[in-house]
């Protein structure tokens, strides 16, 4: 079984913030826009590197995405940054009529996404704004793991042509992958090969698929771990890949089974190759304060719940 080490935890919204620096140094089109949380989305050195190439729009999201959608006509590449509730549902028909309509070439930069944003409540902690973005044609959709992927994320979309969400959260989580796992837009990783069940996860709950992964080796259960750090365009080679060999599987997110990444999946396999799928995602319910911990532990985002959920899989195929 292929062993993954924890370097130390450290929050996504880092890994953004030091692949904006990065992109800064390298790229002189990237421009950055902020609503008033300059702070939360670790864009300071980007700002103290890049002064003017740095845009404070202050608490006018709807505002920002607009200049953002204009920027790109000169041929800068925007990142907008604000919390992934005011990035999506505060400005949906901003995104759908100025950016995704044109196919406008706008990295909209989501932090503090899920229920992990803890003790700010249900009215931030957003849990449709996958399915929000997925919906809108032409937009790709990106939900990495861990600081590192969010790094390579925030590079690899600004040389990729056409609007980009890219999700992100507060809280400090294990830190895994590595610069050999690689991140290609579009393509899943196999974590870890198995032959029983396919477990495929992304976000946050990569690592607790692991974790889960671990112990239900321990009981002689062979799980297939997969990082799908792209929901929209999804690979879907790589799990039906998975699936033809394994005949089950689990989907784990943090974001609502309706409109997730799970749903996705579920399409595919009704199209393709029908398979039994559990879901491990919050069940069509708005969250509520406390600490993120404990807010997995409640709402089953974490690797009990994966390794309930498999179990109740394999009884099914």
């Amino acid at each position: 079984m292929t062993t993954y080490t924890n370097q130390g935890n450290n929050d996504t919204r880092s890994g953004f913030g030091d692949g904006l620096t990065e992109l800064g140094r390298i790229n002189p089109n990237v421009v950055a826009l902020c609503a008033d949380l300059i702070g939360s989305l670790k864009m300071q050195t980007f700002i103290d590197e890049n002064p003017e190439r740095f845009f404070q729009i202050g608490i006018a999201e709807a505002n920002m995405m607009g200049i953002a959608s204009g920027l790109t006509i000169g041929g800068k590449i925007p990142f907008t940054g604000t919390f992934a509730n005011f990035s999506t549902g505060r400005v949906y028909d901003q995104i759908r009529q100025s950016i995704a309509y044109s196919g406008k070439n706008v990295k909209i930069c989501a932090s503090h996404a899920g229920i992990t944003l803890g003790e700010d409540g249900a009215t931030h902690q957003i849990l449709e704004d996958i399915g929000m973005m997925k919906m809108l044609p032409g937009m790709t959709v990106i939900n990495p793991c861990d600081f590192n992927q969010t790094k390579a994320a925030t590079l690899a979309i600004a040389n990729f042509e056409g609007p980009v969400y890219l999700r992100f959260g507060r809280p400090k989580v294990p830190n895994f992958t590595t610069a050999e796992l690689g991140f290609e837009i579009g393509k899943g990783i196999l974590l870890q090969p198995g032959t029983d069940v396919t477990v495929v996860a992304t976000g946050h709950l990569v690592w607790e698929a692991l974790e889960a992964a671990k112990e239900l080796n321990d009981q002689g259960i062979s799980v297939e771990v997969i990082n799908i750090h792209t929901i929209k365009p999804l690979d879907e080679e790589i799990i039906l890949k998975s699936v033809s060999k394994t005949s089950c599987i689990v989907t784990a997110e943090e974001h609502n089974y309706l409109g997730g990444m799970g749903e996705s999946i579920a399409g595919l396999l009704s199209r393709t190759h029908p398979t039994p799928q559990e879901y491990v995602a919050t069940q069509d319910c708005f969250g509520e304060s406390g600490t993120p911990a404990q807010l997995m532990e409640k709402y089953g985002l974490n690797k009990e719940s994966i390794i309930k959920k498999v179990k109740l899989v394999l009884e099914r195929k």
